[in-house]
């Protein structure tokens, strides 16, 4: 059953149309994700469909008693009361359950004072009831794994939301959506601003999620690990996929093969058709048909001009009327003007194109370490294991932001010394460094003079290397600090494209980029004949490029030497060989203490049994005690139980960790 349908909507600014037509449903319990490139509407199909925005036509459709849940990019004007504090922002959710606390505590207090009476024993207990099943024992832990999981300190939660930057606030919202736990999910990149370990966390989250979710994503491994359908938004309008985004890229590979095999037999029809027009029109014995063909063949030509090859398929007269075409006038000549312009209705024409090609062939060997120690004097950020990296191979550096990832690309280029061991490059080395701000553009130039101060050449060499890069035309003459980011990498790839090295220093290259320009930069580094060291956060492009897996941990850099598949396993493994979280455990007075030995998986297993049959046991001698009027037991045993479901909470966490592992 679907919870929430648009159909034809239609948006524009000004004379700019964004889209238009565009129909689809949400399903209860669907996992969508959004993707396609920068600019196509994907930001502002989101907020018609959470009622953030009207569109210019079209209607959509939420079913009745559907809660909706909007994560949008920037959560400046999300929250009603800035000066609350990021933990007081979170309990705002539970508001209905600190009102029945309050109540109980109430009732608690008359009772206390000898008022027994039938009304108030009934209403206490149906209360009590309801407060249990709201989750009223741990929702305040559950504030604290949500925003632990998304990557707050401890600090951080009590730090009013006005002194919150815009990243933080993001990840607040984020986090109240989360607790909130509405019946659709509609999230605008969501993995902005969350670090490697917090997007693992919310992929978790996500994977369990009961309701609906609609995600805009430019980050490919989240989408493989939690969505099973794709929308795909385009200059065609909206397209449906099946599976994850892996799947989706193969789908859509073979769709856009049949199309494009559908788009040239279309034009041979066409073109075969005009000959016969030509041949024809003119014979007295023949006109009519000739005269006919033509008009059939001008409404085709129509038709896919504006709704491509399927647009065949449709019936005319209702195509016309639902795109606003009118009849054309047109002579033998302008048909076949029009046929020979027909584009094909792929969007991936349109496309950056990449190629990286070093000059020469660098030596065998092209770096290596020994007893390396990295940072500043009298700040040291870490100690390298011994490295080892050979030509050809892609090392990516992952690690928490402050470990010194950016430092070392300084070491390794020689702006900073070691303070500690040797580092030697290998021979016939040609180095280029790609930084994630692009700091070496200067704002003042021009695209093409910036391209042209980097590399001599004629101007009509260098415009059609722009135009690779999707800078034509009056593009080219830009200010370079005009530009958004997404533009200013595509420059900075372009300059990069032209130093034909054979070592790149890249960091965080898909920073600003839509899927379609990742896309192809990917396949540009899958077939770079030199070597790679790539600081990302891009756990896609990782999967893909990486042979060496340096991992900054601690104060250590540890060399794992394999792809991110073999590391992901024997990070596991050696999870699961340490030593588990120590359980916490509630005396009879309610205080917490925590057991000498940690547990295993089995004895986790057997603790949560134990402990989910105590809780049965409990709710049984509640319920005699409430029946016999027994008030100090009753205070008792809700104090137990509050204190069992906190650990009972507690144990499933490490449980899932254990059970990952």
């Amino acid at each position: 059953m679907s919870i929430l349908t648009f159909h034809h909507l239609t948006q524009s600014f000004g004379a700019v149309d964004i889209f238009a037509g565009l129909s689809a449903s949400i399903a209860h319990q669907a996992r969508i994700g959004l993707v396609g490139a920068n600019g196509i509407g994907k930001t502002t199909l989101l907020r018609i469909l959470a009622g953030q925005a009207r569109p210019m036509g079209g209607s959509v459709h939420v079913s009745r008693g559907v809660r909706l849940g909007y994560l949008r990019q920037e959560a400046e004007s999300a929250f009603a009361a800035l000066d609350n504090t990021v933990y007081q922002e979170m309990l705002t959710v539970f508001a209905g359950i600190q009102a029945q606390a309050a109540q109980l505590r109430q009732m608690e207090e008359r009772m206390s004072q000898g008022d027994f009476s039938a009304e108030l024993l009934d209403s206490y207990g149906c209360l009590l009831e309801a407060f249990e099943l709201a989750g009223g024992y741990d929702y305040e832990l559950r504030i604290q794994q949500t925003l632990t999981g998304l990557g707050f300190a401890a600090a951080d939660w009590h730090l009013p939301l006005r002194h919150c930057s815009g990243g933080q606030k993001t990840r607040a919202l984020l986090a109240r959506l989360l607790l909130e736990e509405p019946d659709l999910l509609i999230l605008d990149e969501p993995t902005n601003h969350l670090d490697v370990s917090a997007i693992e966390w919310l992929e978790n989250t996500l994977r369990t999620w009961t309701g609906a979710m609609l995600i805009a994503s430019h980050d490919r491994y989240f989408l493989d690990e939690v969505v099973n359908t794709v929308w795909e938004m385009s200059r065609n309008g909206l397209e449906t996929y099946r599976g994850n985004y892996t799947a989706y890229l193969q789908q859509r590979e073979e769709r856009w093969d049949l199309r494009d095999a559908e788009f040239v037999a279309v034009r041979e029809r066409f073109l075969k058709d005009l000959d016969f027009v030509k041949r024809n029109i003119a014979r007295a014995s023949t006109t009519d048909r000739a005269k006919g063909l033509l008009e059939r063949l001008i409404r085709e030509v129509k038709a896919v001009e504006i709704g491509g090859t399927g647009a065949l398929n449709m019936n005319w007269a209702r195509f016309a009327g639902e795109m606003g075409i009118s009849g054309a006038n047109w002579t033998v000549a302008d048909v076949e003007q029009h046929i020979k312009a027909l584009a094909s209705p792929n969007p991936r024409h349109a496309q950056l194109v990449m190629r990286l090609r070093p000059s020469h062939r660098s030596g065998q060997l092209v770096l290596r370490s020994k007893d390396l120690v990295v940072g500043y004097p009298g700040k040291p950020l870490f100690a390298a294991q011994d490295i080892e990296l050979p030509r050809q191979a892609c090392a990516a550096l992952i690690g928490p932001n402050g470990s010194g990832k950016s430092t070392l690309l300084r070491t390794l280029q020689g702006e900073i010394e070691p303070l500690a061991g040797r580092l030697w490059l290998g021979a016939n080395l040609q180095t280029s460094y790609f930084a994630q701000a692009q700091q070496a553009l200067d704002p003042a130039r021009s695209v093409l003079d910036e391209l042209l101060a980097q590399r001599h050449m004629l101007v009509s060499q260098a415009r059609n290397h722009l135009a690779r890069y999707l800078f034509r035309g009056e593009d080219v003459f830009k200010p370079v600090g005009a530009l958004s980011g997404g533009e200013r990498g595509r420059l900075a790839l372009a300059i990069l494209a032209l130093d034909e090295s054979n070592f790149l220093l890249l960091d965080e290259p898909t920073n600003h980029l839509d899927i379609p320009a990742q896309e192809v930069l990917q396949a540009a580094l899958q077939d770079y004949a030199g070597t790679i060291l790539l600081v990302s956060h891009d756990r896609y492009l990782i999967d893909r490029l990486a042979t060496q897996i340096w991992e900054l941990r601690e104060g250590r850099l540890y060399i794992h030497d394999g792809d991110y598949q073999s590391f992901l396993t024997a990070r596991a493994q050696a999870l699961a060989a340490a030593p588990a979280p120590a359980l916490p455990a509630y005396g009879q007075n309610g205080t917490a203490h925590r057991p000498a030995n940690a547990v295993s998986l089995t004895e986790a297993e057997v603790k949560i049994g134990d402990l989910e049959a105590e809780r049965f046991r409990l709710s049984q001698r509640l319920e005699e005690a409430a029946a016999a009027q027994q008030w100090t037991e009753i205070a008792a045993l809700n104090r137990r139980y509050h204190a069992l479901e906190s650990e009972l909470a507690a144990l499933m966490t490490i449980w899932e960790q254990l059970a990952v592992a």
